[in-house]
C-alpha cells in the first residue's frame, strides 16, 4: 500500500477489493497487496494513508456535529417564535429548490474550478450564515424582554444560504475523496464517513435539546459557529486540486455534457435509481409522531427513541464494515441491502399494523403507557434500516467516484445531493398521503413490500449493475 502524504495524489487505476466467503474469492488484491486476516471492525487505513483524508474527516464529523445541532435549533427557534408546526415544516420547504439549484450547479462548479479553493468559499459562506443566526437569536432574545419578537423571514434566508453552501460543499468534498486516496481504499473511506454521518445525527440533536434547554438558542447557535472551524481547518489542509481533464464551463452546456455521461453510465444511473425507490417508500419518520401518541404510544420520547436507533444502526454498520474491503460486486451488495431495507421498513409498518388492530393493549401520548414490545420491535426495525442503508450507501458511494471519471465526479456528485435531498421528501410526502388515505401502518407495510420487488425488478433489468466489479469499475 502506498502511503500518501498531505501534497500528494494518487495515481489512476483499479486496485482489487477481496470479496466474502460464499460470493466470490480471491488469493490476493490486483494490486500485489498480500491477504490480510478478515477484519470485522471497521479499516482505519485511509486515516494512515493520508494525512490531508484525515484531516478532512475530522473536521468533517466535528462540524457536521455543530450543522445537526443547529437544524433542530432553527426549528425549536422559529416554533418560540411562531407556535406553528407548519411554519417549523417550511424551514426544508423553502430551501428545497435552491438546494436542487446548488447540487446541480455546485457539481459543475467542482469540475471546473479548483475543488480545494471551492470547498474554502462554500465553507465561509456556510460559516457567514451560522453567525448570522447567532445574532439573529441573540437580537430575538433581546426583544423579548419588551414584549416583542424578531421577523420569522431572516431566519429562512440564513438557513436557506446555510443549505446552499453545505449542499456544494458536500458535492466537492465527496469529489475530493479518490484525488487525495488510492481506489482500493474508498470503499474503507465511505465506511469511516458512514461513522462520522452517524456520530453526527447521534449526537448532534441529542446535544441541541440539551444546550437549548439549559444556556439558551443564541449559545447553541454559537457553539456551532465554533465547531464550524474544525471542518474550515480540514479544509485549509487539502493541497490545491484543480481540474486534471478538460475543464467545461459552468452552464448549460457543461449540464448536457453531464446528461450525455449519465446516459452512457448505466450503473450509476441504477444506484440512483435504486436509492430513490428506497427513499421514496421507506421513509416512516414523519409518522413517527402519530406511532408515538396513537399506535406505541410515549409520545416525543418515542420518537426520539425510534429516531436514536436508526442513526445507532448506522453507526453500528459502519463500526463493524471492515468486511466491505473484501467485497467487488458492489452492485449485488447494494441490491441485497436496499432489499434488507424494505424488510426492516415492513417489520416496522407490521408492528405498527398490529397495535392498531390492538394486539398490544392500550397505549397513549405518555411515557408511561407505551406498548415496551412494540417499541423494542420497531427500535429493532429502524436499527436495521439506519445499518442496511448504510451499507449500500458504502459501495453506492464507492462505485460513483471509482467509476466516474474526474472531470465527471462534481456533477454526478452533485447530482447525487439533489437525489439524497429530494428522496427522502418524496418520501414524507408518500407516507403522509398514503397514511391519511388509508392508515398509519400502510406507508410502511406497503413501502417495504415495494422497496423488495422494485429493487428486484430493476436490477434484473440492468443486468450490468449485478455483474458490476470493483475491480474493473464501469460507469
Amino acid at each position: 500500500m502506498t502511503r500518501l502524504e498531505s501534497g500528494d495524489e494518487p495515481t489512476t487505476g483499479s486496485h482489487g477489493i477481496l470479496p466474502p466467503a460464499g460470493v466470490e474469492t480471491d488469493p490476493r488484491d490486483t494490486a500485489g497487496e498480500a491477504p490480510e486476516r478478515r477484519r470485522r471492525m471497521v479499516d482505519l487505513a485511509p486515516l494512515k494513508a493520508s494525512k490531508a483524508f484525515a484531516r478532512l474527516w475530522i473536521g468533517t464529523a466535528i462540524s457536521g456535529i455543530g450543522a445537526q445541532m443547529t437544524i433542530v435549533a432553527v426549528g425549536l427557534q422559529i416554533f418560540d417564535m411562531t407556535g406553528s408546526t407548519m411554519m417549523v415544516a417550511l424551514v426544508g420547504g423553502i430551501a428545497l429548490a435552491p438546494m436542487i439549484v446548488a447540487g446541480l450547479w455546485g457539481g459543475m462548479l467542482a469540475d471546473a474550478f479548483d475543488r480545494r479553493a471551492l470547498l474554502i468559499a462554500s465553507s465561509l459562506t456556510g460559516w457567514a450564515a451560522v453567525l448570522g443566526l447567532v445574532a439573529l437569536s441573540a437580537w430575538d432574545a433581546s426583544l423579548i424582554a419588551a414584549g416583542e419578537r424578531a421577523h420569522v423571514w431572516p431566519f429562512y434566508v440564513l438557513t436557506t444560504i446555510n443549505t446552499v453552501a453545505a449542499t456544494i460543499s458536500g458535492a466537492t468534498r465527496s469529489a475530493v475523496t479518490p484525488r487525495i486516496l488510492p481506489a482500493h481504499l474508498i470503499s474503507r473511506a465511505a465506511a469511516l464517513n458512514g461513522i462520522s454521518f452517524g456520530t453526527m445525527l447521534t449526537v448532534g440533536p441529542a446535544a441541541a435539546g440539551v444546550l437549548v434547554a439549559t444556556v439558551g438558542l443564541p449559545i447553541t447557535f454559537a457553539i456551532d459557529a465554533v465547531l464550524f472551524t474544525a471542518g474550515f481547518l480540514g479544509i485549509i489542509g487539502l493541497p490545491k486540486l484543480p481540474p486534471l481533464g478538460a475543464v467545461s464551463k459552468p452552464g448549460l452546456e457543461s449540464l448536457r455534457e453531464g446528461w450525455r455521461f449519465l446516459e452512457h453510465a448505466p450503473n450509476i444511473r441504477m444506484s440512483f435509481l435504486v436509492d430513490i425507490i428506497a427513499m421514496t417508500f421507506g421513509r416512516p419518520f414523519a409518522l413517527l409522531p402519530a406511532v408515538g401518541a396513537l399506535a406505541i404510544g410515549g409520545g416525543p420520547v418515542t420518537v426520539g427513541v425510534l429516531t436514536a436507533a436508526a442513526a445507532i444502526g448506522t453507526l453500528l454498520a459502519s463500526l463493524f464494515s471492515g468486511p466491505v474491503a473484501h467485497v467487488h460486486r458492489h452492485g449485488i451488495a447494494i441490491a441485497r441491502a436496499i432489499t434488507v431495507y424494505g424488510c426492516f421498513v415492513g417489520l416496522v409498518g407490521a408492528v405498527i399494523l398490529a397495535m392498531t388492530l390492538g394486539l398490544g393493549g392500550e397505549v397513549g401520548p405518555d411515557w408511561t403507557r407505551v406498548s415496551w414490545p412494540a417499541l423494542i420491535v420497531a427500535a429493532i426495525g429502524m436499527a436495521g434500516m439506519g445499518a442496511s442503508d448504510e451499507i449500500s450507501a458504502i459501495f453506492r458511494s464507492t462505485m460513483m467516484l471509482t467509476a466516474t471519471p474526474d472531470d465527471m465526479r462534481g456533477r454526478t456528485q452533485g447530482l447525487f445531493q439533489v437525489v439524497v435531498a429530494g428522496g427522502p421528501r418524496l418520501g414524507d410526502l408518500y407516507a403522509g398521503a398514503v397514511a391519511s388515505l388509508v392508515a398509519l401502518w400502510a406507508p410502511p407495510l406497503f413501502g417495504g413490500l415495494l422497496i423488495v420487488v422494485l429493487i428486484a425488478v430493476v436490477t434484473r433489468a440492468q443486468r450490468s449493475f449485478l455483474a458490476y466489479d470493483a475491480r474493473t469499475p464501469t460507469p
